[in-house]
This record gives structure tokens, C-alpha cells and sequence, in this order.
């Protein structure tokens, strides 16, 4: 082995010991029991399995040039799919607006309120402002719309979003996409 050699062969696998040690502490953190009470049905309420276990995360994949993710559609508006506003602007906003809502690890405690993110999809790519939280430890609860805890990986789109990457109603809500901080 050359003598330049030993010291390369150190940080690479240094570096692959702190990557893989966060691989391994984002997997999820523990779970959520599902209830039947007060479940909202005709919502798409997905908690009302009594005793049923739901996944929680605490942490997200790692934030890239080009982060894979699963976006859904979302309703920011009142009345939408959540029973509260906007986590980072207490607002609602309408299915016109480009706004999206990152997993809890993504979401970084807000860290990502109002800052911008760039969304590569279907051949396109668009900007949109980060207005909420996709919670992943929390759920089941009417705060919350009785549903499950969000995975790790999700992006909740506008229909605006959605519109600009050029999905309309013929697709079912659910697209996986890479996006970045902007």
C-alpha cells in the first residue's frame, strides 16, 4: 500500500461511518395506536383502526442537491385536510398558492418556514414556499384530522404544485419526486 494511500483509506471510511450511522438513526422512532373514536371518514381518516400500529419518525433522509421524496396532494385552504392552519404562518392558503409542507426531520423544527424549495418532477420543476409540517410523530388525533403520522419522505403539494409539474386530475395524488433547498 503506498504511504499517500493510508491516510484517503482513514477518511473514507470515517465518512461512511457517520454516513451510515445516520441512515441507521433515521429509521423510525417508535409507534401510534390507532383509535375509532371521533374518526372523520368521509375526510379519508385512516386512524380508525382500533389498536392498529402507525409508524412515527422523528428524522428524515438527508437533504441533497436531489433528495428523493413521495409527494402528496394537499389542501391548505380552511376546511381543507388539515383542522388547523399553516404550522410556520398560523394562515390557510388556497389551492392557487405554490406551498408545501416537509416531513417533521425535513421541517426541522421551522427552520424551513417560508424559505423556498425547488421540486423536479414529470420532466419539470418548480419553486414553492414552505408553509408546514408534515407531521411524522404525531397523529390519530383530530389536530390532525385522525390521520396517521406522516412517513419520513413526504412532500404535501398545493394543487397549484401540482398543476406546474404538470399532473392534473387524471393522476391519484401520489407521485414520487426529488426536490432542494432553493
Amino acid at each position: 500500500m503506498a504511504a499517500g494511500s493510508l491516510p484517503s483509506l482513514v477518511i473514507v471510511l470515517l465518512l461512511s461511518t457517520v454516513v451510515l450511522s445516520y441512515v441507521q438513526s433515521c429509521s423510525h422512532s417508535g409507534y401510534l395506536t390507532g383509535t375509532t373514536s371521533k374518526c372523520n371518514e368521509e375526510k379519508g381518516a385512516e386512524c380508525c383502526k382500533a389498536g392498529k400500529k402507525y409508524r412515527q419518525y422523528r428524522c428524515s433522509p438527508p437533504v441533497t442537491a436531489a433528495t428523493k421524496a413521495h409527494m402528496t396532494i394537499y389542501d391548505f385552504s380552511e376546511g381543507g385536510d388539515s383542522a388547523a392552519p399553516s404550522k410556520c404562518d398560523g394562515e390557510y392558503h388556497s389551492d392557487h398558492e405554490m406551498v408545501v409542507a416537509l416531513s417533521t426531520g425535513w421541517y426541522e423544527d421551522g427552520s424551513r418556514c417560508g424559505n423556498t424549495v425547488r421540486i423536479d418532477a414529470n420532466g419539470r420543476s418548480v419553486l414553492a414556499k414552505v408553509v408546514g409540517e408534515c407531521d411524522s410523530v404525531n397523529g390519530c388525533d383530530e389536530e390532525h384530522n385522525f390521520q396517521p403520522p406522516c412517513r419520513n419522505n413526504i412532500v404535501d403539494a398545493s394543487r397549484a404544485v401540482w398543476k406546474a409539474l404538470g399532473f392534473y386530475k387524471s393522476h391519484n395524488g401520489d407521485y414520487d419526486i426529488t426536490w432542494s433547498d432553493a
